[in-house]
């Protein structure tokens, strides 16, 4: 007895530390159970049934494996009615996320943090452009607009909270009194304004140049910002014969003139005041959520095309990859979307790349015709000097009356912000937002900056004391903040059957304006660009202007017939990769700040080789064209730092360019060491010369200001007195030691065992919690790193900004390759998934395709389509 009682009381603790560890085990089960049940049922019902109140008949939706949907309907209604309700099953909350952006409503999600980014955005005015450019729409567009929503909204009604998607579970954390609202057309439209914001062109140039010109002369300010090099690289259309507007239009700007009327805006006297005010204007636009994806100023897109005469179908071939900020989901969803019957009433049948959130395809095909975009990049943005006095501006001698506008923002868990706008002729005044509010320009600033003294002005400010009350601000006017016809053009380009009408789309796609590649199965092939591009009627938009006179007004737009374009050209292909749209030769200034044409260079040289060799160019050709990694800025840049005389551990990695073919492939230690070097060069070149904010990326630009400089060993870019270094030979053996050994402590001692891809890696994040700072968090939604190929500047444009390391910033956000003579013969990729629910099976089930350069078959008629399908949802008609 007395040698059981202490193995029995044993046993008891045991047992109670048994069962303690089944009630953690079983707590642990139903809390992981509960965690699966709250991220599952989001996910969407692909098969079966669904009644939906609204629809005249029934509609399929037929899903392959990747979870793409294709759309049949009967009537046009029906299928945008379908395509809304399919967007919010895979993605609403990505839209509901992007529509609190476009009106200036983040606070309402998120808080008070977010009252800056809203009255900047309030104050751009995306929201109510948006709802005058609906208010403007013809009824069957309309038609289409309040289909798509009523198709979300149908979704929605059996839908809400943590069974729309995880994010409302998340949400309901911090904020568990949101309420969805409907989805209305104005949601979708102001999308546009997102998509132009990210696509706006050289106003952040313009900023750069502006602040350059406070401490370097114009000389080396141009040194910076190189013209394009058209004597080297290719225009998309070169010489073409262009109608000027008559006496009394509008007149034509020569774009290689200089321009001698451009004042003189930031001279040393103004600096302080001038450059605080532009600084804070550039910590504004970078607070503003990019919807494309963050992305850096070497944003940009490939797009070509060929002639049949150059294929193995004797048939064109078109290949388009947009470049834009990796974001999770991707902006793109894949959708097809068929009307079951042609008819003038439904005459849908297109398939390729929708935005969720907006009815239509943007990029893709129908049954005649292709098409791809890339961005044109036009100069559309202007930032003027205004002359205020209380609630005046000065405009010609006039004194005038600014616009108010008095907005509220609601803000979660606080009190409402209310906000005035204040705009002039030109547009909103970027000043006095709330939390960093802007310093306004000194009111001495033009006479000190030797721009010409304002005219009197009638009954000029003055306080209660008679003292000036006169100030300078900064005002925004940019094509974007007119209505425009945009949200049209997406359902005539999807109507289109041939070059004519496919022009006639082109012409409504003003804002963004965009490279249009075209391709039919008649088997032409053309270009054109669409877009508002405004007439200046002096200075050419590089540098902020006085907004006091007429002397720097926009005068009207280059024509839409005068726009560059070009159809079947002798060469049998075009090119389009953001490089300057024609030669010095077109009488109009489009922008004096192309990309620099590397990427087009390439895949015009790439093309030329395989027409030469009489190689017929097929579709699999065209997918390793997109793949290509070859970097002109190596094979330029390489053979000087093979000439530096080094010793130690940097002769050894100096070796690894020895032989290199200049390929940046993610296995690639001599990629690996010469990007090292490309960053660190950067860094002890500019660094104390030019502002931080400024600092070079390190593609397009970058690349070919310091390689214009290796025939200048003497240049004082070369020398830094604070690193010590004196000339381009102690500049690249400075940079080559350091990069050295900064890639061993990166990459390890051994520079045989270096691998580009172990640094340059991208992480797909989630575009509203995917950077909180909170790893649980992070973890749910974002996915990677993935190691990649590629560079900026390179055909393979997996970019990365040199002044903040080596990850992936921008990507080809997707790929496609139609084949005019078999559409089911085309390809396609994405850059993460359809589905936008964490944990879904296709939440990034393309991105180790995409990763490896591998595409999906693109599947269009009915038959292959059926044959392939894995699920197949029926919607229809409520009784």
């Amino acid at each position: 007895m007395g040698t059981d009682a202490p193995r029995s009381k044993g046993h008891r603790r045991v047992r109670r530390l048994v069962v303690a560890l089944g009630v953690v085990a079983t707590l642990v089960l139903v809390t992981a159970g509960f965690g699966v049940w709250t991220v599952t049922r989001s996910f969407p019902a692909l098969a079966g049934s669904v009644d939906i109140t609204g629809l005249s008949s029934a509609v399929t939706v037929t899903r392959d494996d990747a979870g793409i949907p294709q759309i049949t309907a009967q009537t046009a209604a029906d299928l945008f009615l379908a395509e809304g309700y399919v967007h919010a099953q895979d993605r609403f909350w990505e839209m509901d996320f992007r529509r609190h952006v476009t009106s200036g409503r983040l606070s309402e999600l998120f808080g008070e943090s977010q009252v800056g980014t809203d009255t900047f955005v309030r104050t751009l005015g995306w929201r109510a452009v948006a709802e005058q450019e609906v208010a403007l729409l013809d009824p069957v567009t309309l038609s289409y607009y309040q289909s798509y929503a009523d198709g979300v909204n149908a979704y929605l009604d059996t839908h809400q909270g943590a069974d729309l998607s995880l994010e409302y579970a998340v949400l309901g954390l911090q904020n568990p009194g949101y309420e969805v609202e409907p989805w209305t057309p104005a949601d979708s439209v102001a999308w546009l304004k997102a998509m132009a914001w990210d696509l706006r062109s050289n106003l952040d140039d313009e900023i750069d140049r502006a602040l350059l010109s406070t401490t370097l002369t114009p000389a080396e300010v141009s040194e910076l910002h190189p013209d394009y090099p058209a004597g080297q690289h290719p225009t998309i259309t070169g010489s073409q014969a262009v109608t000027v507007p008559s006496a009394g239009a509008s007149e034509a700007v020569d774009p290689s003139a200089e321009s001698t009327d451009v004042p003189a805006a930031l001279a040393p006297a103004s600096v302080d005041s001038y450059a605080e005010a532009l600084t804070e204007l550039r910590a504004h636009l970078g607070s503003v959520p990019e919807l494309l994806g963050p992305a850096g100023g070497e944003i940009g897109s490939n797009s070509w095309v060929v002639s049949g005469a150059l294929t193995d179908t004797g048939m064109p071939l078109l290949a388009n990859d947009p470049h834009l900020g990796p974001a999770l989901p991707s902006v793109w969803y894949q959708v097809g979307l068929r009307c079951q019957s042609i008819t003038t009433d439904c005459p849908f049948d297109v398939a390729g790349y929708s935005f969720s959130g907006m009815p239509g395809v943007i990029i893709g095909h129908n049954e005649r015709i292709a098409w791809g975009f890339t961005n044109l990049g036009p100069d559309v943005a202007d930032l003027y000097i205004e002359k205020i006095s209380g609630d005046s501006y000065e405009f010609d001698g006039v004194k005038k009356p600014l616009l108010l506008r008095d907005e509220k923002i609601s803000v979660a868990g606080g009190d409402d912000v209310k906000i005035e706008i204040r705009s002039t002729e030109h547009g909103p005044l970027l000043s006095g937002f709330e939390g960093t509010a802007y310093p306004k320009i000194a009111s001495d600033f033009p006479e000190a900056a030797g721009l010409p003294a304002p005219a009197p002005v009638a009954e000029a400010g003055a306080d209660s004391t008679g003292a000036d009350t006169t100030t300078y601000e900064l005002s925004l006017q940019w094509t974007a903040l007119t209505p425009g016809r945009t949200a049209s053009a997406i359902f005539a380009l999807n109507q289109a059957t041939d070059w004519t009408s496919f022009r006639a789309a082109a012409s409504l796609f003003e804002v963004p304006a965009q490279n249009l590649t075209y391709a039919d199965v008649d088997g032409n092939i053309g270009y054109q660009a669409p877009g508002l591009i405004p007439i200046r009627a002096s200075g050419n938009g590089t540098l902020p202007v006085p907004g006091w006179t007429s002397q720097y007004a926009w005068t009207g737009f280059i024509p839409s017939d005068a726009l560059p374009s070009t159809f079947n050209p002798p060469s049998g292909y075009i090119v389009t990769a953001n490089n300057a749209a024609t030669d010095p030769s077109y009488p109009y200034l489009l922008t004096a700040d192309w990309d620099l044409g590397y990427r087009a260079n390439q895949i015009t040289a790439r093309l030329q080789e395989l027409i030469a060799a009489k190689t017929p160019l097929t579709g699999r050709l065209m997918s390793e064209i997109q793949a290509d990694n070859y970097s002109a800025l190596a094979a330029a840049l390489v053979p000087a730092l093979q000439q530096v005389r080094l010793t130690g551990d940097a002769a050894e990695a100096q070796k690894l360019l020895d032989g290199w073919d200049y390929q940046v492939d993610a296995d690639s230690a001599a990629a690996a060491y010469f990007n090292v070097i490309w960053r660190t060069l950067l860094q002890d070149m500019f660094t104390g010369k030019i502002d931080e904010e400024a600092a070079l990326t390190g593609g397009d630009r970058a690349f070919a200001v310091v390689t214009r400089l290796l025939d200048q060993p003497a240049s004082p870019w070369w020398s830094n007195r604070a690193n010590g270094t004196v000339g381009q030979e102690s500049m690249l053996r400075r940079v080559m030691t350091d990069a050295a050994a900064e890639a061993a402590d990166l990459m390890g001692s051994n520079p045989a065992a270096w691998q580009w891809g172990s640094i340059h890696t991208l992480e797909l994040k989630n575009a509203s919690f995917g950077e909180s700072g909170i790893t649980p968090l992070e973890w749910l939604f974002n996915r990677g790193p993935y190691e990649l190929a590629g560079g900026s500047a390179v055909v393979n444009a997996v970019g990365w900004d040199a002044a903040q390391g080596y990850e992936v910033d921008w990507v080809p956000s997707m790929r496609q390759v139609i084949s005019l003579e078999n559409f089911d013969d085309s390809t396609w990729i994405n850059l993460t998934g359809a589905s936008g629910h964490a944990f879904h099976t296709n939440y990034t089930d393309q991105a180790p395709l995409w990763r490896d350069h591998e595409t999906r078959p693109w599947l269009f008629t009915p038959a292959a389509i059926n044959n392939d399908a894995s699920n197949t949802l029926t919607l229809q008609p409520a009784l």
